[in-house]
């Protein structure tokens, strides 16, 4: 009963929630009474398990300091900005590539307003959103027509269903992939209407495996690069240019998926990837490819192609569904236009700027932030580790240079690296053998002043 009695204490002892609310001043009623009642309940759990709180005004001021703490955090953004010191260029958590300035001035330009996203002022009538890219698109990839989506794999799904819904698809097997989120290529192409036909194995495919495949149901040939992995040794595969040929004497579309969209110019980092260009001159009837990768705009699939099946996915339902926001739009324009100068494109578009960063760049940024670790008294010192590229982007590709490298020292390297995360700016950082590495591949220099800071105040 004495127990009893005591938790009873306490439970009369803890103010209302209205009046606990009304402690937390300069913070909204709403949110100060939903961070009010949580820490009173989560008070009163604590209660049932016996934990004693101390005297009355001590316990008070707990409450409010931890209702003032939730209320804070719960008006805090969801979405914020991280510092990405991991050396993944294309990391897909943190958001995959980040924007030039040009495109980050035109989404900014067209978000404070009003804009022409459907309308033709010459005219004074109902516009195409895909205007604003399709001239771009044309002039880098030398197709005749071309049109935006959400993302690639909404390219792909449109691809298919607007040329071959109720139809076969032949494809190989080898590129049967697994793309972000356990999502796979098949089920995608599945909810399109259309059948997949697999032909060959998963290391070779022949030419004549597609043209035994071909029959009066099939309505495409699929082609889908795998991106994010590679298959080496005993391997064989058919060539784009040979698979439109086979294409065109059976009257069939090709529909290419190329990926990452690296459409940058004399780039010895991209030239594993397949060309847009390449794939658009072979003959492909529509070719499929992101904006968010190695091209370095937004979120976007983008379709080139033929002028009649560009206007067959336009003019299919599944359109209007998948198509982009003027924001999207926005910076993917900014961006394309700078892929008109080559030396531009990779002076300007931040994930280009990454991936042919140089040694002596890289040591100093590095250098920058071993100096203003030691100098707060931390242990760091400079080592070559290898970054990536992320994002399902050229898997095989190891980016070796300078990366600071920190001695946390008598603290967990697991509780440095969750005081970076929780701090403010988040630091996201990658471990390598105790040490913490922060990788100047992925920091501008205030970034990299920043993370550096960040380490210093985690330490303590």
């Amino acid at each position: 009963m004495a127990e009893m009695s005591d938790r009873q204490r306490r439970l009369r002892s803890l103010p209302s929630v209205e009046a606990l609310a009304a402690r937390l001043h300069g913070v909204p009623h709403a949110m100060a009474v939903r961070a009010a009642r949580e820490v009173i309940a989560l008070r009163r759990d604590t209660m049932d398990l016996g934990t004693m709180d101390g005297d009355d005004a001590q316990a008070l001021d707990r409450l409010e300091t931890d209702a003032r703490e939730r209320a804070r955090a719960a008006m805090h953004p969801a979405l914020r900005p991280v510092i990405n010191a991991t050396g993944v260029i294309l990391h897909t958590n943190l958001g995959r590539a980040p924007l030039a300035p040009a495109a980050i001035d035109a989404v900014s330009s067209v978000a404070t307003g009003y804009s022409n996203l459907e309308y033709e002022l010459a005219e004074g009538r109902r516009g195409s959103r895909h205007a604003h890219v399709e001239a771009l698109l044309c002039e880098l990839t030398g197709a005749e027509a071309a049109m935006v989506t959400n993302n690639c794999a909404a390219a792909v799904l449109l691809a298919t269903a607007a040329l071959a819904s109720g139809r076969q698809v032949i494809v190989s097997r080898g590129q049967l992939i697994e793309i972000g989120g356990s999502f796979r290529v098949p089920e995608v192409v599945g909810q399109s209407g259309a059948r997949l036909v697999e032909v060959g194995t998963t290391n070779r495919t022949r030419l004549d495996d597609y043209e035994r495949a071909v029959g009066p149901e099939t309505g495409a040939i699929l082609r889908a690069h795998p991106s994010n992995f590679r298959t080496l040794g005993f391997v064989e595969e058919v060539s784009i240019e040979d698979l439109c040929g086979l294409a065109r004497r059976a009257g069939l579309p090709v529909i290419d998926d190329v990926g990452s969209g690296a459409l940058g110019e004399g780039i010895p980092e991209l030239a594993d990837e397949p060309s847009v260009r390449g794939s658009v001159a072979a003959g492909s009837a529509l070719v499929c490819f992101s904006g968010d990768k190695l091209l370095g705009g937004p979120q976007a699939g983008l379709l080139v192609g033929s002028t009649d099946a560009v206007a067959r996915c336009r003019a299919h339902p599944l359109a209007r569904a998948v198509r982009p926001d003027k924001l999207s739009l926005a910076a993917l324009e900014s961006t394309l236009a700078l892929y008109r100068d080559p030396a531009l494109s990779a002076r300007e578009i931040p994930v280009l700027r990454m991936l042919t960063a140089g040694e002596e760049e890289l040591r100093e940024r590095a250098d920058l932030m071993r100096a203003a670790l030691a100098e707060g008294g931390a242990c760091a010192r400079v080592m070559t580790a290898a970054a990536k590229v992320g994002g399902g982007a050229l898997p095989l590709l190891e980016l070796e240079g300078p990366v600071c490298a920190v001695d946390p020292g008598a603290m967990e390297l697991d509780e440095l690296s969750r005081r970076l995360r929780t701090g403010e700016p988040p630091v996201i950082a990658r471990a390598r053998e105790g040490w913490l590495m922060l990788d100047p591949r992925t920091l501008n220099d205030a970034e990299a002043h920043a993370a550096a800071g960040a380490v210093l105040a985690a330490l303590g």
